[in-house]
């Protein structure tokens, strides 16, 4: 590894560190509700002793902690996740464009949560009903494209015939809900994170970073699942097992994010190419990177969907908008950044 490659890559790494913080911390004072930063500083003291500060404004207090906190903490495990499952789909495969929506993993868990949402209300966990259809999805991908280890586009085929199966199943449960619940679905649907309460950030949060502390803990065999298959055998690796476990929790880490915030797309690929550019196809460095910066991503569309306009946006709209010029662009300049 070259001197400047290192110095490139220590920069970015201590950027993925301080400057998801440094965006959740300016984040908390957007919103319709303005705060001050002075009266945020205060506020934020105050939360850690109440004591020392005891004239702050209630309103400060209850918009902070219980509106815009677990909505950003929410919207940076998302956008982690989503990012993650993107990168560790892509080295898999060896294709830049695969995303957990290529095999049918969102729209499986889509679908799920919706189905809970509408008929079961949001008494039950909807993370659970997304998980299972988002692994029956994956479970059909593998079971129809079969066997074949020389080449991945049996897969990628057969996941999108699943995802419009999924899609159109999901059409299906928007038509026969009733009218309350379809207002709630339709504002889920285009990606969402003005209803982020604790417990969502309790439910989904702990899968959401167990799976995302895996991904990266796999992040050296994905190096190895990037060569040939016999290669990767050559040094030891059950090339099939490693390819399901790796596939099983990005589908656990997508599953748990659409449940709580909705079908959020792009995020999953423009992460990991933002990251290759910035520091080259090394699994070991886009891995975790790519969890860090589709968290600021996520964060700052939702900032933009806040203060855009005097009503809110749903942040799939923005995460689209941005994210479809974005991905043009890159195209057109990241021609030496895969394998």
């Amino acid at each position: 590894m070259s001197g400047s490659l290192i110095k490139r890559t220590g920069f970015w790494t201590l950027a993925a560190v301080l400057l998801p913080l440094l965006i959740l911390i300016l984040s908390l004072a957007v919103g319709s509700y303005r705060i001050p930063p002075k009266d945020l500083v205060h506020t934020v003291a105050g939360l850690i002793s109440p004591s020392r500060h005891p004239d702050l404004p209630p309103a400060f207090k209850d918009i902070l902690l219980h509106i815009r906190l677990p909505r950003l903490l929410l919207a940076l495990m998302v956008g982690a996740a989503l990012s993650l499952s993107g990168a560790a789909l892509q080295a898999l495969f060896k294709n830049p464009l695969v995303n957990e929506y290529t095999l049918g993993i969102s729209s499986g868990a889509g679908f799920g949560a919706a189905l809970s949402l509408v008929f079961l209300g949001r008494g039950f966990p909807p993370q659970v009903a997304a998980f299972g259809f988002a692994l029956l999805a994956v479970f059909a991908v593998l079971t129809i494209a079969g066997r074949s280890e020389s080449s991945v586009v049996p897969l990628l085929l057969t996941g999108v015939v699943v995802s419009a199966f999924f899609q159109a199943l999901l059409a299906l449960v928007v038509y026969f809900a009733s009218p309350y619940a379809l207002q709630t679905l339709f504002f889920w649907l285009m990606g969402n994170l003005a209803l982020a309460t604790w417990r969502d950030v309790l439910l989904a949060g702990p899968v959401m970073l167990a799976a995302a502390g895996v991904l990266i803990l796999l992040r050296w065999r994905l190096n190895v699942l990037s060569m040939s298959e016999t290669e990767a055998r050559s040094l030891g690796v059950h090339v099939r097992r490693e390819k399901i476990l790796v596939i099983l929790v990005a589908t656990l880490a997508t599953a748990a994010a659409t449940s709580v915030a909705g079908i959020i797309g792009w995020i999953g690929l423009i992460g990991p190419h933002l990251v290759r550019m910035a520091v080259g196809a090394e699994n070991r460095r886009v891995i975790p990177l790519s969890a860090a910066f589709g968290a600021c991503f996520l964060m700052l569309a939702d900032d933009v969907a806040r203060m855009a306009v005097s009503f809110e946006i749903p942040v799939g709209i923005f995460t689209s908008i941005l994210g479809i010029p974005v991905f043009v662009y890159l195209l057109a300049k990241a021609k030496k950044v895969w394998l």
